[in-house]
């Protein structure tokens, strides 16, 4: 008995997946970079900010979820979703759905107008992805990279804190580097990659790979430019923000490399938390910049 029901909880945890809650972690990232993430009352409301996207994440993972269904019981990973794979109902998803929605409704109520507006917009464009948006060519991957953008934004909007243009653009090209490593996955395990999605028939390797090596290359350029930015220089007191750039380098050549000679990617928490290297030097990029920012 009890055996099973440690089952039916990792079967539900599976559903709303728990596992991509750390996509959230990107809230965080104004905070961090305004030296205002050891200060406990910044802190606790971020971290309030982490939890919100994580319901709302949830939410539209299962409202996905049971829209692609009849889809996934074909795709070779998918397949094994609770709802795919007949685990759950789509009637106990539906009503686990709107309860997510109307917990994310009665919070986002409490706080503030802009952070709400940036969560709803998240699920407004994912609602609009899983119906139609994701057959789109070149928009499908805007949507997807968008979630990573709209984190960051509400994360200053929380804390009340002007992001630098430079890291903007490295979260945009951070994000849709992801999504078109995502795509390059579905295209690579597939025999004919447009029986899984439509949109794929629109892509080519080729294509993909070109995309891949300018938004790979936007990262790098982006961050390494913010790092020396004089207003980041000035800000932080100290010009060593720009060693750091090693890790991020490594971090695009590493996930490169996951995706052409593995072909892991589809999952982006997967990989950062499975693979040795991404982890280690994912580890040693935060530490480095914590005392880089936070020593003086």
């Amino acid at each position: 008995m009890k055996k099973q029901w440690y089952s039916n909880i990792s079967v539900y945890i599976k559903l709303i997946r728990v596992t991509s809650w750390p996509k959230n972690f990107f809230v965080f990232v104004p905070a961090v970079f305004s030296k205002h993430i050891f200060s406990l009352d910044y802190f606790l409301t971020v971290l309030l900010g982490f939890f919100t996207f994580s319901i709302a994440s949830s939410a539209v993972y299962v409202f996905n979820d049971i829209i692609d269904a009849p889809k996934d019981k074909f795709h070779p990973l998918k397949k094994n979703r609770p709802i795919a794979s007949g685990m759950v109902s789509k009637v106990t998803a539906t009503v686990i759905s709107i309860i997510f929605f109307v917990i994310l409704a009665a919070i986002t109520l409490q706080m503030s107008l802009y952070f709400s507006l940036i969560i709803w917009t998240y699920v407004v464009i994912n609602i609009l992805y899983t119906i139609f948006l994701k057959e789109v060519v070149i928009v499908d991957l805007f949507c997807i990279a968008s979630g990573f953008m709209l984190r960051v934004i509400a994360g200053a909007f929380l804390i009340s804190v002007v992001i630098s243009n430079w890291l903007i653009l490295t979260t945009m090209f951070l994000s849709l580097f992801l999504a078109v490593m995502k795509r390059r996955v579905e295209i690579a395990i597939s025999a004919n990659p447009s029986e899984l999605r439509k949109v794929l028939k629109d892509y080519s390797l080729n294509f993909i790979d070109q995309i891949a090596a300018m938004t790979g290359s936007g990262v790098i350029l982006s961050y390494a430019l913010y790092s020396v930015a004089d207003r980041t220089v000035n800000f932080f007191g100290s010009e060593n923000l720009v060693f750091t750039t090693t890790y991020v380098i490594f971090g695009i050549f590493r996930y490169m490399y996951l995706v052409y000679k593995k072909d892991k990617g589809e999952n982006v928490i997967e990989v950062l938390m499975t693979d040795i290297p991404m982890i280690i030097n994912l580890v040693l990029y935060i530490a480095t910049t914590v005392f880089i920012i936070y020593s003086r």
